[in-house]
């Protein structure tokens, strides 16, 4: 591997066609919606403007037509997210189904999975959530031990996962257990597909900084799955998530979650900036764009049928610290204090995103795990 595996990826003139039909689309949609609401970026939660997503098209675009898709190419996809993002629209409803569950399902699963699952993703009305991380594993997934073991024609799963965002409001889990309980490491798991309603299951909410509930704990006990949760192949667990997480970690949330602020922080400053302002601004822009530069390569790569792992964490280690990063700038080149309640929009924009900024290196892997893989890729361990 090395640094060419970012070569220039221009947007194709068949998928940038689409930006002016949803660009029109949110400014109707979410012109009532302050910017306040829209700092949440792709963590706001909206079933109704989700469907309204699915009537249009625009979840499950890369998925095939016989699904419910569009069989758009991953460039269209990522034209209509972008914007999505830079609007601030709440997409966190459909994201992991139509980001990395329904991929998922279209690669692996079976046609039964196929024919139940992506037609209501597509239209926005199945929501998906992804089990992975577990208590006393950090970042370190091969380390699981929540299990699924055979008893007769069905699977009875038990443990925990953490940290699973949307658990409490999704549909669904793909949840990757350790199917066989003498192996060790990556060796011996498997994927399933959990209705998150089955009796066995209990969901707590975790309370963020802001007071919010994205996070949750899920607890499985002696929960019952028919033959047929079963995605992929038994054992083959490792391979499919390694692969599922080239599509979580590259996209564009990966650096546009502190781009309201980023964009308020430019208002606020207006038009007349002074130098320190006109540089760390122009030097947050110019990391901007390099940012979508890579992330647009890994796009390339996805295109061609390649898995882009050690390309994606990259592109999500380097998008989080420009993500961390806004909060600490704006705070440095304007005497504005962040304000939970009252203050200016710019003061509580920085006041939610300083807060929530802390969880951008532990959600999708964190640095350390990022590192350890793109050494690796680099050929350094």
């Amino acid at each position: 591997m090395s640094i060419d595996q970012f070569t220039y990826s221009p947007i194709p003139p068949e998928a940038e066609a689409i930006r002016a039909e949803v660009r029109s689309f949110l400014a109707d949609v979410l012109a009532e919606v302050p910017p306040t609401r829209r700092a949440e970026s792709w963590m706001g939660f909206d079933a109704n403007f989700s469907r309204r997503l699915g009537e249009r098209g625009w979840i499950g675009m890369a998925l095939p037509k016989r699904y419910g898709g569009a069989d758009a190419s991953p460039f269209a996809r990522y034209v209509v997210i972008e914007e999505l993002l830079a609007a601030g629209a709440p997409v966190s409803a459909h994201w992991f189904a139509d980001r990395q569950s329904g991929p998922q399902i279209l690669h692996y699963g079976s046609e039964a999975q196929k024919d139940f699952h992506l037609p209501a993703i597509c239209r926005g009305e199945r929501f998906f959530c992804i089990g992975m991380s577990e208590p006393n594993s950090g970042s370190d997934l091969a380390s699981i031990k929540s299990s699924a073991r055979r008893a007769g024609d069905k699977w009875i799963v038990n443990g925990q996962k953490v940290w699973t965002t949307n658990a409490q409001r999704s549909h669904y889990m793909i949840a990757l257990l350790r199917t066989d309980p003498d192996s060790r490491r990556n060796e011996g798991l498997s994927q399933f597909i959990i209705d998150l309603s089955l009796p066995g299951i209990t969901i707590r909410p975790i309370k963020d900084l802001t007071g919010a509930s994205h996070f949750n704990e899920v607890f499985f006990d002696d929960v019952e799955l028919e033959a047929g949760a079963l995605i992929g192949t038994e054992g083959q667990g490792w391979a499919q998530v390694t692969a599922e997480l080239a599509f979580e970690r590259s996209g564009p949330e990966r650096f546009l979650s502190s781009i309201a602020l980023l964009q308020s922080l430019v208002g606020t400053v207006g038009p007349e900036p002074d130098a320190l302002q006109a540089r760390e601004i122009g030097r947050l822009t110019a990391r901007l764009i390099n940012l979508r530069q890579m992330s647009l390569a890994v796009t390339a790569h996805l295109a061609a049928g390649r898995n882009p792992a050690w390309e994606a964490s990259v592109v999500k280690d380097l998008g989080t610290s420009f993500e961390q990063e806004i909060p600490e700038m704006a705070q440095a080149l304007l005497d504005v204090a962040p304000a939970t309640r009252g203050g200016s929009e710019h003061a509580r924009i920085l006041a939610y995103l300083m807060q929530e900024a802390p969880s951008f290196s532990l959600r999708g892997g964190t640095r350390e795990i990022l590192r350890g893989i793109i050494a690796r890729g680099l050929g350094m361990r």
